[in-house]
C-alpha cells in the first residue's frame, strides 16, 4: 500500500512538472511571437530606429551590457543609441569595461545617456561616457567615489573561543582577513590603491566632459556626494533635464532622421528564449546582486543606501 501511494505521489509530481514546462514554453513562445510582431511593425519601412540599451541593478558583470551595445552598434537600422541607466553602480572592472565600449561606439554611432531613478557611482561612470547625459530632476546621481569594506571579527572569534589560522605564502596575502586587524602598513597600502582607482574615476569622467566642467570643480564634486538630477545639471555633471523620451526626441532630431521616432529595446538571444521568464524577476535579481555587492571585498563604484 505504501509503495503504491509513493508511486501515485511521484506520478502526480512528474505530471505537474511536465505541465509546468509545457505552460512555460507556451507562454514564452506567445510572448516571443507578440514581441516579434511588435518589432516587425516598428521596423516595417522604418530604417531610422533608436536602440535602447538598459543597464539596471548592481553592475557585477559587463557581459550582458556589452553584448547589447554590440548588437546596437552592428545593426544598421539603429541610427543612434539611448543608454538607459537605473543602477547604483558596482564593481570597478566591469564598469570600466562598459565605459570604454561606450566611448568607442560613440565615435561612430551617437549614444545619449538617460538616467532613471538612480544613476550613481558606477551608474554615473558609464553615463559620463555618452555624448549627452539626460536626467530627471529628481533622479539620484553623483556618488563619485570608491569604497572597499572589510570586517575585523577577531573579538567575535575570541568570544566564540575560536582561533582561525591563515597559512600563506607572501607577506600581504592575508590582507583584510577577518581574524585580525590590518597593520598600519597594510592600511596605507589599501588607501593608496583606493586613491589610485578614485583618480581613474575622475580622469575618465573628465576626459569626455572637459568642455563642460573644470578638473578642479570635478574633484570637489567627486567626494562621494549624492546629487539630484537638478543639482547635477547645475554642477555640469548632467547636460539636460528630462526623461528617456526627451533624450530620444532630441537624439532623433540631432541625427536628422526623417522617419517617425521609434525606440526599440535591445535584447540578447537569452532574453528572447524560454529562459527570459526568469530574467523578468528583476526585483529578486537586484536584491541578490546587492547582497553580493555587500559581501565582495573588491573596490566598488557603488552608492550604498
Amino acid at each position: 500500500m505504501s509503495n503504491s501511494r509513493n508511486r501515485t505521489a511521484l506520478g502526480i509530481i512528474l505530471a505537474v512538472a511536465v505541465l509546468f514546462a509545457i505552460l512555460l514554453i507556451f507562454a514564452s513562445n506567445t510572448m516571443n511571437q507578440i514581441e516579434f510582431t511588435s518589432d516587425k511593425a516598428i521596423r516595417s519601412g522604418n530604417k531610422d530606429l533608436i536602440a535602447v540599451v538598459e543597464v539596471a541593478g548592481v553592475i557585477l558583470s559587463s557581459k550582458k551590457t556589452i553584448e547589447k551595445l554590440h548588437l546596437a552598434e552592428e545593426d544598421d537600422d539603429y541610427k543612434g543609441i539611448i543608454l538607459r541607466v537605473n543602477s547604483p553602480g558596482g564593481a570597478v572592472g566591469p564598469t570600466q569595461e562598459i565605459y570604454h565600449e561606450i566611448i568607442r561606439i560613440n565615435k561612430t554611432k551617437k549614444i545619449y545617456a538617460s538616467f532613471g531613478a538612480v544613476a550613481a557611482s558606477g551608474g554615473y561612470y558609464i553615463g559620463a561616457a555618452a555624448d549627452q547625459i539626460y536626467s530627471n530632476a529628481g533622479s539620484m546621481t553623483g556618488s563619485i567615489g570608491v569604497i572597499m569594506q572589510f570586517n575585523d571579527m577577531s573579538e567575535l572569534f575570541k568570544m566564540a573561543k575560536m582561533t582561525p589560522y591563515n597559512i600563506k605564502a607572501g607577506k600581504y596575502k592575508d590582507i583584510g582577513s577577518t581574524n585580525r586587524q590590518m597593520t598600519a602598513e597594510e592600511l596605507a597600502m589599501m588607501n593608496s590603491m583606493i586613491k589610485g582607482v578614485h583618480q581613474q574615476f575622475i580622469d575618465d569622467i573628465y576626459a569626455p566632459r572637459h568642455d563642460r566642467l573644470t578638473k578642479k570643480n570635478l574633484e570637489l564634486y567627486a567626494q562621494g556626494q549624492i546629487f539630484s538630477g537638478a543639482q547635477a545639471k547645475e554642477l555640469g555633471l548632467v547636460d539636460k533635464l528630462g526623461g528617456i523620451w526627451v533624450a530620444a526626441r532630441e537624439l532623433h532630431q540631432n541625427l536628422g532622421l526623417k522617419n517617425k521616432l521609434a525606440l526599440e529595446y535591445v535584447k540578447t538571444k537569452k532574453e528572447k528564449s524560454v529562459w527570459r521568464f526568469f530574467d523578468k524577476l528583476d526585483e529578486v535579481s537586484s536584491l541578490v546582486d546587492e547582497f553580493k555587492a555587500q559581501s565582495v571585498t573588491t573596490p566598488m563604484f557603488l552608492y550604498k543606501r
